[in-house]
């Protein structure tokens, strides 16, 4: 069945979108608002924060990034209205800053209002390296408009170490995650063990620094070797969160952690571009594809 389930997620792109829609599902919350903030509310009742994204990225026009930028005021009036415990993530590419810089500056320092005048949390994703550094600079910016503001380094990068070290302050609300786009090894760590070792770097290090460590990763032996770290030096609870992609499989680990009084926050997508996102989820976990086909025939 393993041969079969990688078989399957390899070809999937070249399907027509009806057929990849059910294995979609279990990872992206629809393709609307409404939708979105029906399984928020689950997850929510379920003792997990969530935020949420707006799938998609590198629009093509101002137009576009615009209206992007609409949708994302609307979605903090939904989570504001709804009482939700819920902040959302969202990609500057996708408020223009590939076509121009003062496009995406300006989008974003209105969504640091809105979220402010709200109370809403907003994270700036992480992209390529070409991003990295104008991205923490309008982070920054952002931060000083609304103190919900947060950012994200990615542990494969050399450079992130020295970033966080320029960030760190109280207001610091840091997500670290692996890194997923492929870049230059003279720019990013490219074996696993060593990805690793500089992501517990970065948590330890803002741990024992002044910020808020936001601990996104599926690794459980990661989670484990961070968890030990937590303990032994008595972290309280207050400084930090691990946090998980909606849909991905973690046994009961998120309960355990729920259990120890560990905030649990899950990544939620969604969106008219689900489909790209799905097999990219597909790709990393062939074996969902098994689960699916069987629930279908079950059906």
């Amino acid at each position: 069945m393993s041969l079969i389930n990688k078989s399957i997620a390899t070809i999937m792109p070249y399907l027509p979108k009806w057929f990849a829609k059910p294995f979609a599902k279990p990872y992206v919350a629809g393709e609307d608002i409404q939708s979105v903030i029906e399984i928020v509310k689950k997850l929510n009742n379920n003792g997990f924060s969530t935020t949420i994204d707006i799938l998609g990225e590198h629009v093509h026009s101002e137009t576009e990034a615009n209206n992007v930028l609409n949708q994302y005021t609307k979605l903090i009036q939904s989570i504001s209205k709804n009482n939700l415990d819920s902040t959302i993530s969202i990609k500057l590419t996708h408020l223009g800053l590939s076509l121009n810089e003062e496009l995406a500056k300006k989008n974003i320092l209105e969504l640091a209002h809105y979220g402010n005048k709200d109370n809403i949390g907003i994270t700036i994703d992480m992209e390529n390296s070409i991003y990295t550094s104008i991205t923490l600079d309008l982070f920054k910016e952002a931060l000083a408009i609304h103190d919900g503001f947060g950012a994200v380094i990615q542990a494969y990068l050399y450079r992130s170490i020295e970033d966080l070290k320029k960030l760190d302050s109280p207001k610091l609300n840091l997500r670290i995650c692996k890194g997923i786009y492929k870049e230059s090894p003279d720019l990013a760590l490219n074996d696993r063990l060593k990805i690793n070792e500089n992501y517990i770097l970065l948590v330890e290090t803002i741990l024992k620094g002044k910020g808020y460590a936001c601990i996104a990763t599926h690794d459980l032996e990661l989670i484990n070797q961070i968890e030990k770290f937590i303990e032994k030096n008595e972290i309280s609870p207050h400084r930090f969160e691990f946090q998980v992609l909606f849909g991905v499989p973690m046994g009961n680990k998120l309960d355990e952690l729920k259990e120890k009084g560990y905030k649990v926050r899950i990544y939620v997508p969604f969106g008219e571009a689900w489909f790209e996102y799905s097999i990219r989820r597909l790709k990393e976990n062939p074996k969902i594809i098994s689960y699916i086909i069987g629930n279908i025939f079950k059906k």
